[in-house]
C-alpha cells in the first residue's frame, strides 16, 4: 500500500465504541492522514484512496493494554509454572539486577512488535527494570523504533521511588526524552506503595505532581500491597483521576469506595490474577462500586501478549464468580451482568480513559486518531457467520485473525503480515539476551528457576478399588 493516500475500509461490521454511532453492519470508515474522517455506509471513495475490502470482517478501534512489563518479554514463557512468590524471588531478589540496557531494549522491541501483531495499538510499558537512566534510554529507543503508540511508565524494582524520582539523573532523562510531549510516546511513573506508616512514597507522588505525570501502581495484591497503601494515599491527597490501580484484587469495600470517589481506574490482568495469586480477578468488585476498568496482560514471562485472551478470561472469570456466589446461597444466575460488549469497551475506550487519551483514541469517531484494527480471516471457519459481533471478538476471534492494523493512520500490518518491521533484528537481540542470561544464571539454576519443584501433597484414599474386569469396559468390584 502506498503511504500518504487516504484509506477506505469498505463493508465491515463496524464496532465504533462510540455511543452516537454504535454498530454498523455493512459500514465504511475513511481515514485521511492521521485521523478518521468519516464513519458511515456507502461512503464515496476519494480518487486516490486505497480501498480495503472488509467484507466478512469486524472493524474496531485498536486495543489498549494498560499494564505490561515489556522488558520481560525477552524471557518469554520462562515463568509458565511460577507463583507470584517465585516471580518476586527471581526478579526482585536474585536476577533482576543482571539485566543490562541492551536487554531492556531487546525485550521492549519484541514486546512492541508483538503488540501490533495482535491488534494492540497502544501499550503501557510498566517498566520497573530501569536500574539506571541508561536502561530508561534503551527502553525509549526501542519503543520509538516501532510504529505503535506507547506509554513508558518509568520504574525501578531495585530502587526507592522517592529517591530515583527526585534524582538529577531522572529529571535529566525526562527533559531529554520528553521535553516536548506527544501522544505517540507518553510518560508515567510506576511504583508501589508498601503501606509503611511513614509513607516514604510521598516524595515520589510529589515528584509526579511536579512533573505533571500520571501514576500507575500495583494495589490490592495479596501479601504485598494492602488497604494501608490505599489509606495512606487517600489521607495524603494522592488519590486522583490520574492514578491507575493494577490488579486491586484484595481490597476492602472502603478502599474500593476511595478509588471510586477519587475517579481512579483499575487495570484488570485476569490471566495473571488467576494464575499468580494476586487475588480473584476484580471485575465483579469494580461493577459494584462503579470503578472504571481497563485490561492488561501483565508479562509475557508467563502469559500471552494479546487482549483477545484478556477479554475472554475476564468475562469468564466474572461469570464464574457470579455463579459461585449464587450457588453458595442455593440460587441460580439467570442473567449475566457482564456482557461481551463491556469487556470490548474495557479493551478500547476503558484503556484510553485510563491513559488520559480518550479524546484521542479508543473509538472510531471522526476526528480521532486512526488507530484501527480489522479482524478478518477468510481462511478461518470460525470467522463466519458473524451474528453477535462483540461476542465474536471475545469468544471466537484471536490474534491470528488480525488482518489489518493502523496506528496514527499508518498501516503497520496488512493481510496478516507486519509492514516495515524488522522481526529478524528483534530475534537477534532477544537471542543475545537469552544467551547472556543463561551464562549469568548458570545452567543448573536456570533449569531450577524455570522448573520449580512440585510440593508433594497427600492424595485422598479412594475406597472404590477395582481389580477384576468382566467384559469390555465393565468394572467389577473385588471381593477383597
Amino acid at each position: 500500500m502506498q503511504p500518504g493516500r487516504p484509506i477506505l475500509f469498505r463493508n465491515a461490521t463496524v464496532l465504533s465504541m462510540d455511543p452516537a454511532i454504535g454498530v454498523l453492519e455493512g459500514g465504511d470508515v475513511l481515514v485521511r492522514g492521521e485521523r478518521i474522517e468519516q464513519v458511515g455506509r456507502e461512503l464515496p471513495a476519494p480518487d486516490d484512496a486505497e480501498v480495503i475490502d472488509a467484507t466478512g470482517g469486524i472493524l474496531m478501534p485498536g486495543m489498549i493494554d494498560t499494564h505490561r512489563h515489556m522488558w520481560q518479554t525477552a524471557l518469554r514463557g520462562f515463568g509458565a509454572d511460577w507463583t507470584l512468590t517465585q516471580y518476586f524471588v527471581f526478579y526482585y531478589l536474585n536476577w533482576g539486577k543482571i539485566f543490562r540496557p541492551e536487554d531492556i531494549h531487546a525485550g521492549n522491541l519484541l514486546s512492541a512488535i508483538e503488540s501490533l501483531d495482535a491488534g494492540v495499538t497502544t501499550t503501557l510499558d510498566w517498566s520497573h527494570g530501569l536500574q539506571t537512566v541508561e536502561h530508561g534510554d534503551a527502553a525509549v529507543e526501542a519503543l520509538r523504533s516501532v510504529p505503535g503508540r506507547f506509554v513508558l511508565a518509568y520504574g525501578n524494582l531495585l530502587g526507592a521511588p522517592w529517591e530515583w524520582s527526585n534524582s538529577a539523573d531522572f529529571r535529566s532523562f525526562v527533559d531529554r526524552n520528553f521535553g516536548s510531549r506527544d501522544d505517540m510516546l507518553g510518560l508515567q511513573m510506576a511504583f508501589d506503595v508498601t503501606g509503611e506508616a511513614a509513607f516514604p512514597e510521598k516524595g515520589a507522588f510529589e515528584a509526579a505532581r511536579e512533573l505533571d505525570l500520571r501514576v500507575t501502581t500495583h494495589a490490592g495484591v495479596w501479601g504485598a500491597t494492602t488497604d494501608e497503601s490505599i489509606r495512606l494515599m487517600w489521607e495524603h491527597g494522592f488519590m486522583t483521576p490520574g492514578v491507575t490501580y493494577v490488579h486491586a484484587s484484595t481490597l476492602s469495600p472502603d478502599s474500593y469506595q476511595r478509588i471510586a470517589a477519587s475517579g481512579g481506574s483499575v487495570s484488570i490482568a485476569t490471566e495473571s490474577e488467576q494464575s499468580a495469586g494476586q487475588g480473584y480477578p476484580t471485575s465483579w468488585q469494580l461493577r459494584k462500586y462503579g470503578i472504571p476498568a481497563s485490561l492488561s496482560m501483565d508479562t509475557s514471562v508467563w502469559w500471552s501478549g494479546d487482549l483477545f485472551s484478556a477479554m475472554r478470561a475476564t468475562l469468564s472469570a466474572d461469570r464464574s464468580r457470579e455463579h459461585l456466589e449464587a450457588q453458595t446461597g442455593s440460587e441460580t444466575v439467570v442473567h449475566n451482568q457482564l456482557r461481551a460488549e463491556h469487556v470490548v469497551e474495557w479493551a478500547t475506550m476503558g484503556g484510553a480513559r485510563a491513559l488520559g487519551l480518550d479524546d484521542v483514541i479508543g473509538s472510531l469517531t471522526p476526528g480521532k486518531k486512526a488507530d484501527i484494527v480489522l479482524v478478518k480471516n477468510d481462511r478461518s471457519p470460525t470467522m463466519f457467520p458473524i451474528l453477535h459481533p462483540y461476542g465474536h471478538i471475545v469468544f471466537q476471534a484471536g490474534r491470528g485473525d488480525v488482518h489489518t492494523v493502523l496506528v496514527n493512520g499508518k498501516v503497520v500490518k496488512y493481510q496478516h503480515e507486519l509492514v516495515g518491521i524488522d522481526l529478524a533484528k528483534a530475534r537477534s537481540a532477544v537471542t543475545a539476551t537469552v544467551e547472556y542470561a543463561q551464562r549469568e544464571i548458570g545452567p543448573q539454576e536456570w533449569h531450577s528457576c524455570m522448573n520449580p519443584e512440585i510440593q508433594q501433597t497427600d492424595v485422598i484414599p479412594n475406597p472404590y478399588t477395582y481389580s477384576d474386569y468382566q467384559g469390555e469396559g465393565v468394572a467389577v468390584k473385588s471381593d477383597s
